[in-house]
């Protein structure tokens, strides 16, 4: 009987345990970006978009240190860009490899990276929003991968958490209000960056 017991008592923990793993929601960001109506500066540019772009993902853990939402938004990000960009400059090449780039005939290469994704839930804040901040670090350089410019650019999306019927739908919103930000800031402030500008005067 005391077996029976100490048994039935391994297989709670172990189901508790499975349950527990089962906990994780995913959520892939998607949406839709309009292009910034701007206009375009007389440059070839070629886009590099590493792994660590192509693949990012990130996890927000419960209070108690379980995996809770596990974020995809490495695809909406290359998204964005793919829509800006082109409204930004003459020509636009996407490629795979820095490599690739000298062949291209262009005037440099547009490495954007993601340093930072926080994400802040109403039952953590006590706040009625879903929130999202991102930091960029965004890089040019020349076609053999030399350096023009390094700055950092920070994103902010917030949405109401009586908007939506989930979690995983306000994540979502809040994500895509913070790309839209991102659109906008960069679109605009590109020429303005002081290394890039210095830049552009030489060209």
């Amino acid at each position: 009987m005391k077996y029976f017991a100490i048994k039935s008592r391994t297989c709670l923990v172990i189901i508790a345990l499975l349950l527990a793993g089962c906990g994780v929601s995913n959520v892939v960001i998607e949406g839709s970006f309009p292009t910034p109506n701007i206009a375009k500066l007389p440059l070839s540019i070629a886009v590099y978009y590493d792994d660590a772009l192509r693949d990012f993902a990130y996890m927000e853990y419960t209070e108690t240190g379980q995996e809770e939402f596990n974020i995809e938004s490495g695809t909406s990000h290359m998204q964005l860009f793919n829509a800006i960009l082109p409204a930004m400059f003459d020509r636009v090449v996407f490629i795979n490899s820095m490599d690739d780039a000298p062949a291209q005939g262009v005037d440099a290469v547009f490495v954007p990276a993601i340093e930072e994704f926080q994400l802040a839930l109403p039952a953590k804040t006590k706040l009625d929003v879903y929130e999202v901040w991102i930091k960029y670090n965004m890089r040019l350089l020349t076609a053999s991968g030399d350096y023009i410019a390094d700055w950092v650019l920070t994103s902010y999306g917030k949405t109401p958490q009586a908007t939506f019927l989930s979690p995983e739908e306000g994540i979502s919103e809040a994500a895509i209000v913070a790309l839209r930000d991102l659109a906008s800031s960069f679109s605009l402030s590109f020429s303005q960056v002081p290394e890039v500008r210095d830049w552009l005067n030489t060209l």
